[in-house]
């Protein structure tokens, strides 16, 4: 039989050892759900990220929140944290999963599961509310019921009560009231056996989300402000004089004779006659904070908020931020303007560094929204797209932002900004796509030929081509700046396709979706799965520079690709395990990755794993190619061999001698194949064609 050399391209994937992505310094922050003190040290809970459910955890400061470490995760198999107790030496963490302990300041943990029953289609429950009375441990869940342990949480009894769905506990002498969501609040004189549902008269809204009390008096903070009752709860009456109109209350804390409200937006309030009337003090807090929890410990009051943790020493009067290594701010979005990096969080608005990430400011004067999803630059111009609040922009890097119009936008949950000379492209989650010609004053649908109330997850421009990627139908393709669409789908042959991100390099079109990478090489006519190597299906992010394509997953990591994503190698050496990344960009010689862990930078300079090299060099023969029953191989060294389905499945994985090797292919169906031999110093692959 004749040998039919391959003049073919190998890749030789070489080591990463000493090449690693660093954590910028910041944005330090997160959103803090709930804090817990024992003596010096504060435990603080942190909300996972917002639509993938990872990040978060818990975090330790000795300091006052000088700095903060993170807690081990060692059996916190949730940790999207809603409410931290401590008991002696035991810290009690409620999940999206249920109940957490550990005894070892957070070291490691164990799930309490024991008659901690879960609700039908949602094991295990989630824990909202947790309460230390004595020896027992109450908890409350949402939807779930509440329950009750006597044995550090060893076992579990479910409390015949009405406390279905439970945001809150406070205790009063012995009497321990329980705050619901949608039945008002509840009171139990026996260590929380049996519950009694308390007056509803002057409760004008029921949602109670927090409880405190000052004294005789019992405050209720809901969804409509604060109510106060000095009976028991038999009747209530609302103490909202100062506080902004129906606001939300996440919060309450008592400080000697001074009550503190934490709300939604409008930060924190004050009041030192019983709630009578109520001031903000928010100074040193960011415009439009939210506050979820408050804890005092001797004349320190602690606020968390949705940008992380604040101290006030003087009772409110002024605040600190005390973030410092507490890195769980969601980063969604980022851009670059010059030698300045802008960072979009979902929940803190915009950061800047000027300095590649060594340092970085909060920029939020005017964004009235700081959910931010996008970020995009037009000229001096930066503009920011934010999850229900429409498009801003700011023409002096981010000190103030303006609101744009919002004439003609019939839908302010924005998702994507693509900019194309004078027109900036807005696409939104559940209302299509929206053109402004003047800056964002106005704007036009543009919806011909896009499914009825499309969500528009991605949007990338080449030359006159517009391509949007949508949330379940695939990629549009609009060649007229918009007036029209077409569905380019041919090749993404998964049902309810989901694009994620979109890049373009050369005349080639990359698309990251729900299931994994393709290519187009024809403006999107026909696409082409390539997954070798890329061992996570959703890819969120994707970033170019020159032949290095780079590629952000949901909870694997990053990987990338130098030859248009034929082979993916992983490039997560320095970062968490399974942390999702959902942006990139580029200054100079160093690639930024937006995470929920902040932002991590790393050289673009490492990105040199993958060498080329002819088979002719390495003296790799394969034959003959195409073939039908018989592979041949000829190695210069002992391998393992794998060959691999184009959608990057192994077949079939079996280890070589040196010399020459026969592999019987006879029971594959016909197609093209990857063969991948592995030694000791490299990893090369090539291709073959089962006839």
């Amino acid at each position: 039989m004749k040998k039919i050399l391959l003049i073919i391209t190998l890749i030789s994937l070489t080591s990463f050892a000493n090449a690693q992505w660093q954590q910028s310094n910041g944005p330090y922050g997160g959103h803090i759900n709930c804090i817990a003190i024992s003596g010096t040290k504060i435990f603080a809970g942190i909300e996972s990220n917002s639509f993938y459910k990872q990040g978060g955890g818990v975090y330790l400061s000795t300091n006052n929140g000088s700095n903060w470490t993170a807690c081990g995760d060692t059996g916190l198999s949730n940790t999207d944290i809603k409410v931290l107790a401590i008991s002696g030496s035991n810290i009690y963490a409620g999940t999206c999963s249920g109940l957490f302990k550990s005894s070892n300041n957070g070291s490691s943990w164990t799930q309490l599961y024991n008659g901690l029953s879960s609700c039908p289609n949602s094991p295990p429950p989630i824990i909202t509310a947790i309460i230390i009375s004595g020896s027992n441990i109450i908890v409350g869940t949402l939807g779930c019921g509440a329950f009750i342990s006597s044995n550090n949480g060893s076992n579990w009894t479910a409390l015949n009560s009405s406390l279905t769905n439970t945001n809150a506990f406070a205790k009063k002498g012995d009497t321990i009231f329980a705050g619901t969501y949608g039945g008002g609040v509840y009171l139990s004189s026996n260590n929380g056996t049996n519950w009694t549902a308390c007056g509803v008269t002057g409760l004008t809204n029921t949602i109670v989300n927090a409880l405190s009390i000052k004294g005789n008096n019992i405050f209720a903070g809901t969804d409509g402000g604060v109510f106060m009752s000095s009976n028991n709860g038999s009747s209530w009456t609302a103490v909202n004089i100062g506080l902004i109109n129906d606001t939300v209350i996440n919060a309450l804390a008592t400080k000697g004779d001074t009550i503190f409200a934490g709300t939604e937006v409008g930060g924190m309030f004050m009041s030192s006659n019983n709630g009578s009337s109520w001031s903000a003090v928010n100074n040193g807090l960011p415009l439009n904070n939210s506050i979820y929890a408050i804890s005092i410990s001797d004349n320190k009051i602690f606020a968390g908020s949705n940008v992380g943790m604040f101290l006030s020493s003087n009772n409110g009067n002024s605040w600190t931020a005390v973030n410092n290594n507490l890195t769980c701010t969601n980063i969604t979005a980022l851009t670059i303007k010059g030698d300045t990096i802008f960072a979009g969080s979902f929940d803190g608005g915009v950061y800047l560094s000027s300095n590649n990430g060594n340092s970085w400011t909060l920029k939020d004067t005017g964004l009235t929204n700081t959910h931010v999803t996008t970020l995009a630059i037009k000229g001096d111009t930066i503009f920011a797209g934010a999850y229900r609040g429409g498009v801003y922009l700011s023409t002096n890097y981010g000190s103030n932002w303006t609101a744009c119009g919002d004439t003609g936008l019939t839908n302010t949950k924005v998702y994507a900004l693509a900019i194309k000379g004078n027109n900036i492209f807005v696409g939104t989650y559940g209302g299509g796509m929206y053109l402004s010609s003047d800056n964002g004053n106005n704007w036009t649908a543009l919806n011909a030929g896009l499914p009825t109330n499309s969500y528009i997850t991605a949007l990338t421009i080449s030359d006159s081509n517009i391509f949007a990627g949508t949330w379940g139908n695939g990629v549009f393709l609009s060649s007229n700046d918009g007036s029209s669409w077409t569905a380019v789908n041919t090749g993404l042959v998964y049902t309810g396709f989901y694009v994620y991100s979109l890049a373009i390099k050369g005349d080639t079109i990359f698309a990251g979706t729900n299931n994994g990478m393709y290519w187009s090489s024809n403006n999107g006519q026909l696409w082409s799965s390539i997954n070798n190597g890329l061992t996570h299906n959703f890819v969120v992010a994707l970033s170019i520079s020159g032949d290095k394509i780079i590629a952000g997953t949901s909870d694997d990591g990053i990987y990338w690709s130098s030859n248009n994503g034929q082979l993916w190698v992983e490039a997560n050496s320095g970062l968490p395990k399974n942390i999702n990344v959902e942006a990139f960009t580029i200054n100079g010689n160093y690639i930024f990755a937006g995470t929920e862990n902040s932002v991590w930078r790393r050289p673009l300079s490492e990105f040199t794993g993958i060498k080329e090299m002819n088979n002719n060099v390495n003296n790799i023969v394969i034959y003959p190619n195409p073939t039908t029953n018989n592979l041949t191989i000829e190695s210069l060294q002992k391998s393992i061999i794998e060959i691999l389905n184009i959608q990057g499945q192994t077949i079939l994985q079996r280890q070589i001698q040196q010399g020459k090797t026969d592999i019987d292919i006879s029971g594959l169906a016909k197609g093209l194949y990857i063969l991948r031999l592995s030694s000791s110093d490299k990893t090369e692959v090539t291709r073959f064609v089962k006839e």
